[in-house]
């Protein structure tokens, strides 16, 4: 039997008066309608991280700090991830940079798509993020899904609070087409990778 990729849906923000769950909760709802992933939803608050104070990178050396480890060790069980971000000053919020500074091997060769959310649609921080995502020798992939605008203002508390039902339209063909992208390079990845663990055994 051909095995299911692991898709994780991380939440990048930590507010207490975060937006991300309800985008976080849509995407996951909407990826978690094939039959051909597992998709789980990855929350940042559910993981204490400190900020980064490792001697270096795990890619170098064992992190020493347990919670570092337990992120670590959660992350080595996926094979592709959907980062859910909201845009902060023209960039990914601290809570999620810290995260990705976190790991390193976990990352490496595996994809990762973006859904970001705000008056912009995160695409400066989406740009960001695709940045560091290569440096961390993973491979983000072109589509993306941006909530911006009046679709925006249209679900947030701050504006009328409607269900993401109400954009949904405006925002499918997008996930779609990220989701199909996202299915093409995870399998793609985990190939290669079986292929590399072959090789080195």
């Amino acid at each position: 039997m051909p095995v299911r990729p692991r898709i994780a849906i991380i939440v990048g923000s930590t507010r207490d008066s975060r937006f991300a769950d309800k985008p976080a909760q849509w995407i996951h709802d909407l990826a978690g309608r094939r039959n051909d992933w597992e998709v789980e939803l990855v929350d940042l608050r559910d993981f204490d991280l400190p900020l980064f104070n490792e001697k270096t990178s795990n890619l170098w050396a064992p992190s020493e700090d347990a919670r570092a480890v337990a992120w670590q060790q959660k992350l080595a069980g996926f094979d592709g991830f959907i980062f859910v971000t909201s845009e902060y000053n023209r960039s990914i919020p601290g809570s999620l940079k810290n995260a990705l500074d976190q790991a390193y091997k976990e990352w490496v060769r595996k994809p990762a798509a973006v859904l970001g959310y705000g008056s912009v649609g995160a695409a400066r921080a989406a740009e960001h993020l695709r940045t560091i995502a290569v440096e961390l020798q993973m491979a983000p992939i072109r589509h993306g899904v941006h909530i911006g605008g009046s679709d925006f203002f249209k679900v947030h508390p701050m504006g009328q609070n409607a269900p993401i039902a109400e954009i949904e339209g405006n925002l499918l063909p997008a996930a779609q087409a990220m989701l199909e992208d996202l299915d093409w390079w995870t399998r793609a990845t985990m190939a290669a990778r079986a292929e590399d663990a072959r090789a080195a055994a």
